[in-house]
């Protein structure tokens, strides 16, 4: 069926024809291509010198100065170090707010760059090294060519432009809000009110030129998962005279690996539960008393969703207590699935694949990476789709992927985003 409705959807939008304005698009092309080596330089500023979650204190104020030299209204900060950037045309149209995401990532970076970080910072309570290991250095430096682009075009714009320069997209620090989530309860989204969304993310195994979309879910809703297990402490010598967390622990973790495989409609929507982090005990000979574990859950149906909470909950629960111990399970909602509104995605296919040219914006599956432009396409229809970025003639399957030290992105790969995004918007602001 799925694939039934796929074919429908490639088919209506091949149907459609794109009513495009030729003097729009010669000058979309041609002010793109004379931004692209200011984009490459803002990016390499900002890959340079990165900030973690809700810390992005200089990345904020350079973007708010910039935007404030373009003759914007600015707002900064929002949600901690976030900025919005208003173009306002003067002319009765839509609002269109466009996002990028500013953070970086608590990973080492490996590899020979010029303009590699040696940035540090502080990350529940250690510190670290900081790395763009995402492409959000790429996603800011996109969106400020977009937006310098947009003001250079005044004249042939109408209604509102919302940029939305959003911190903490990788998780705000435990115990403070942050993120698209709190953007929005600061009124991003409704001063003015936004009437459509646009997002994009670089992805390192697609090639440059290439731009991959999905109508409905297109990325999953992350759920963080914390198991408690409690045994009884006693001596590593006798085993017999306590209740060992740890191995109960090890049980519980095979355990869970069974819902997806055996208790989930995968030919549904998949899931995944994932434990990341397992931690216990102090020395060799000691059974400790309580083991802590950390994960994720990630799901594209939100039936799906609170089916598999109730799994994992009772899975933990009666494993630990077939060998003597208890499992305290929560489970707290971060990110909900990531929603492309199917008429705009529809509207919009035409329009991407004019910048890609014919066969390259291409219809892909849902990924269960996670994004929390989902909370912005809540407020708003949306469209968040994923431009290329992996050098020509690369091996996708030896590419470094998101969140790795050796993570990289060819930059010839950012002006197809530009592109994008100038099309989306003037188009938008034209549509009948």
């Amino acid at each position: 069926m799925k694939l039934f409705l796929s074919l429908v959807f490639a088919i209506i939008v091949s149907s459609l024809s794109a009513q495009l304005n030729p003097k729009i698009i010669t000058t979309i092309d041609q002010e793109s291509k004379a931004i692209e080596s200011k984009v490459i330089e803002w990016r390499r500023h900002f890959h340079q010198y990165p900030e973690l979650s809700n810390r992005e204190y200089k990345t904020g104020a350079r973007i708010a100065g910039f935007l404030q030299q373009l003759g914007l209204e600015v707002k900064y900060p929002v949600a901690k170090t976030g900025v919005v950037g208003i173009l306002r045309t003067g002319k009765p149209g839509p609002v269109i707010a466009l996002r990028a995401d500013i953070d970086a990532l608590p990973v080492t970076e490996r590899n020979s760059l010029p303009f590699a970080s040696k940035e540090k910072g502080s990350y529940n309570g250690q510190e670290v090294d900081v790395m763009h290991a995402c492409g959000h250095d790429t996603h800011i430096a996109m969106l400020m060519g977009v937006a310098q682009t947009l003001v250079k075009m005044k004249n042939d714009l109408k209604g509102t432009v919302v940029f939305l320069f959003q911190p903490a997209e990788e998780g705000a620090p435990e115990s403070e809000e942050g993120g698209a989530a709190l953007m929005i309860k600061e009124g991003a989204m409704d001063n003015p009110k936004v009437d459509v969304v646009f997002g994009m993310h670089i992805n390192s195994i697609t090639p440059v030129g290439m731009i991959k979309y999905k109508p409905e879910g297109t990325m999953a809703a992350v759920d963080k998962l914390d198991i408690k297990v409690t045994g009884r402490q006693t001596h590593g010598a006798y085993p017999w005279k306590g209740v060992d967390p740890i191995v109960a622990s090890a049980h519980i973790i095979t355990a869970l690996q069974t819902i997806t495989s055996r208790s989930m409609e995968i030919t549904k929507a998949a899931t995944v539960v994932t434990i990341g982090k397992i931690s216990g005990g102090v020395r060799n000979n000691i059974i400790p008393e309580s083991v802590e574990m950390v994960g994720t859950i990630r799901t594209l149906d939100t039936d799906m969703q609170v089916q598999i909470h109730e799994l994992i909950k009772r899975v933990s629960e009666n494993t630990a207590e077939g060998l003597g111990a208890t499992a305290e399970v929560t489970i707290t909602k971060m990110y909900p699935v990531t929603y492309n509104d199917p008429k705009l995605t529809t509207w919009a296919v035409p329009f991407l694949e004019r910048v890609t040219g014919k066969g390259k914006a291409i219809l892909a599956p849902a990924v269960t990476g996670a994004e929390d432009f989902s909370f912005f396409a809540q407020k708003a229809p949306g469209l968040f789709f994923f431009v290329g970025g992996m050098a020509p003639n690369s091996d996708p399957t030896k590419t470094a992927a998101h969140h790795t030290p050796d993570f990289v992105i060819d930059e010839s790969g950012m002006i197809t985003g530009v592109r994008a995004m100038l099309n989306l918007t003037l188009e938008y602001m034209n549509k009948k």
